[in-house]
């Protein structure tokens, strides 16, 4: 397993958390996604090094992930992904292994299609659950982004852990653009019997908060269009043959394994 997506993160200047939120927090953003190798990776870095910087915490420029995902029994969230109803959310936890913090995510499309991420501080211990408190935050994220949910699937049996993500990330920011973009390499999706998956390429995903940024021009002039992929729904689809995959079939046939 590669220790990073790209050497070329160790040739950047490096930027803090705090300055990278301060240029680029995009907790409401428009999001594009890159399936790619990573000699493109090395290319694209080295093309816009003089803008880019990357995040550093504690010596560390690639960090490791781990996601629990949430849904329903009879998979109502992949389902909307997979028919792409406009207004849908995701709901996950996520783990960063290097600091031991958790964080609960709840993720929701607006009417404009752009994401919206409202995060709570959570204990790792409860990572694998959602808890009465992250219940409660679930029930107020919907309500304020106005996303129809049924009564039964807050309910204490109504969302259960369906999928386990692991992954290494390097994040970028673009300062003169206020973009910023996220790559993760080594991505192992993992169900709750054990059976797992991986993706052998690189998903680079850029975010901005409206017209496209230096990171999407860059992948549209050296040939790269944006994928339909997401971690949760791609890894289901992979390890559920059942379940609807039309919408990353593409990505399903030529890279998970």
């Amino acid at each position: 397993m590669s220790t990073s997506a790209s050497a070329m993160v160790n040739e950047l200047a490096s930027i803090s958390l705090p300055d990278l939120d301060a240029i680029a927090a995009l907790q409401v953003r428009n999001d594009r996604k890159y399936v790619v190798d990573e000699a493109t990776v090395d290319l694209m870095i080295g093309d816009l090094a003089a803008d880019l910087k990357v995040l550093e915490i504690d010596g560390l420029r690639t960090f490791d992930y781990r996601s629990v995902y949430f849904d329903t029994p009879d998979f109502d969230l992949h389902h909307a992904a997979a028919t792409g109803r406009r207004r849908r959310f995701k709901v996950r936890t996520r783990v960063y292994e290097d600091s031991g913090q958790a964080m609960l995510e709840v993720k929701t499309k607006d009417g404009r299609g752009r994401t919206v991420k409202e995060r709570l501080d959570y204990d790792i211990d409860d990572s694998s659950q959602l808890t009465p408190e992250g219940r409660r935050f679930l029930q107020m994220a919907l309500v304020s982004s106005d996303v129809p949910v049924a009564d039964d699937v807050l309910s204490h049996t109504g969302l259960q852990p369906v999928l386990t993500t692991a992954y290494r990330r390097s994040t970028i920011v673009h300062e003169t653009s206020g973009t910023r973009a996220t790559i993760d390499c080594a991505l192992v999706c993992t169900a709750p019997d054990g059976r797992s998956v991986s993706l052998d390429a690189i998903i680079v995903e850029s975010k901005s908060l409206t017209a496209a940024g230096p990171v999407d021009r860059w992948m549209w002039a050296n040939g790269h269009r944006p994928v339909k992929i997401s971690k949760c729904s791609t890894g289901l689809a992979a390890l559920n043959p059942e379940l609807p995959s039309n919408k990353w079939r593409r990505i399903l046939d030529r890279h998970f394994s």
